[in-house]
């Protein structure tokens, strides 16, 4: 059962820049790839929203996020790279929220994925 109520607005904005076009999970997956990569802008600062089995990372943990992954590393979840404790890793954006986002355009992008992923959708 999804976590959030339908956006129509949402919905369409995803429909028309992020999955246009795209017929199987892959091209789903790679969709959402170049809409982040070409959304968000690296650095920023993060805080763990949620906790995750795949992931180090704690409720209230602040992190640096430095960049996506390779986009072969993206075919089942959108992960980012954070600079955590010296080392540098990825994992589940949706597992982050942002600190002190300015830029509109990069907080929207931001708040599709995690929209999308508290509606349940999959690639």
């Amino acid at each position: 059962m999804p976590r959030v109520e339908q956006d129509q607005e949402r919905e369409d904005r995803i429909a028309m820049k992020v999955t246009v076009d795209a017929y199987d999970e892959v091209e789903r997956a790679l969709g959402w790839y170049v809409y982040l990569d070409e959304n968000l802008h690296f650095p920023f600062r993060a805080r763990c929203a949620e906790e995750r089995n795949i992931s180090p990372l704690r409720i209230g943990e602040e992190v640096e996020v430095v960049g996506m992954p390779p986009e072969d590393d993206n075919m089942c979840d959108m992960f980012v790279m954070i600079h955590w404790l010296d080392r540098t890793f990825a994992v589940p954006l949706a597992q982050l929220e942002t600190l002190d986002i300015a830029d509109k355009g990069m907080q929207r992008a931001l708040d599709d994925w995690r929209y999308w992923v508290a509606r349940g959708y999959m690639f």
